[in-house]
């Protein structure tokens, strides 16, 4: 397991914004400018909070133009999941839960 990995994941989605984020691009690959209509604060905010993402390797960033547009980095996303999956039910199977 991939401690290290699973906590920079957790710190990054522990934030409202970054998870709504998430949410947002879960469902394909936006824009920035599409992303920042849906939120009260400015792009350097935006900045900060994608950079944050993609540090963790949930989100990945390509630029067109002018424009960035960000994705999720499924297999890391599938990744956490499975590591999740992974410590609940083990602490299932020991009663703790």
């Amino acid at each position: 397991m991939d401690y290290l990995g699973l906590s920079k994941i957790m710190k990054a989605i522990a934030e409202p914004n970054r998870l709504q984020i998430l949410d947002m691009i879960s469902t394909g690959e936006k824009c920035a400018c599409d992303i920042l209509d849906n939120f009260d604060f400015t792009q350097p905010t935006l900045s900060h909070h994608m950079k944050v993402l993609i540090e963790a390797g949930v989100v990945t960033a390509r630029k067109e133009g002018k424009w960035q547009y960000y994705s999720l980095v499924t297999e890391n996303i599938e990744e956490f999941q499975e590591l999740i999956h992974q410590i609940l039910n083990i602490k299932q199977k020991e009663g703790v839960m």
